[in-house]
């Protein structure tokens, strides 16, 4: 239980002092986009109101706590799931989706909607999407789910 409480803790407060930052210290809702590393890196303010991509996005409340609701309880049954692990890895892996998860909900409770802010574009693709830390702990924490699956299956 530890290794899963470190990580989505580590995940956790990383995601939320960057927000911080971003919105508090650099006024990135004010400014809309800061130029970090041109062309390939800038911070861009996106309210997202859906799930990845602003998929499931909707104005209305109910929306907003149904995201919430499902976050819980998808970090929960992680939760519960990855304490039976005998897999390190695999626990960490978990720790990384539910830090990732808690850290967008905070945000739906805080600011009705996630902060995303992290903008990359390579190669002549003007990438139209932004994100947040907590969107690539999710996405790393269920690709090394995925990864890690055959082994988790034949041992636990």
């Amino acid at each position: 239980m530890r290794r899963i409480t470190v990580a989505a803790l580590v995940v956790f407060l990383a995601d939320q002092v960057t927000k911080f930052v971003v919105l508090n210290r650099l006024s990135l809702p004010d400014i809309g986009v800061i130029e970090v590393l041109p062309p390939w890196v800038k911070f861009t303010m996106a309210w997202n109101r859906g799930v990845n991509f602003g998929l499931f996005a909707g104005e209305s409340d109910i929306t907003r706590w149904i995201l919430i609701v499902l976050s819980l309880a998808i970090s929960l049954w992680l939760l519960i799931w990855a304490r039976k692990l005998g897999s390190a890895t695999g626990q960490i892996f978990a720790g990384l989706i539910v830090g990732g998860a808690l850290g967008n909900v905070v945000d739906r409770l805080a600011y009705g909607a996630v902060a995303d802010f992290l903008n990359l574009t390579c190669c002549g693709f003007a990438n139209p999407y932004a994100f947040n830390i907590a969107d690539i702990a999710i996405f790393g924490g269920a690709f090394g789910l995925v990864l890690v699956s055959n082994k988790l299956d034949k041992n636990g």
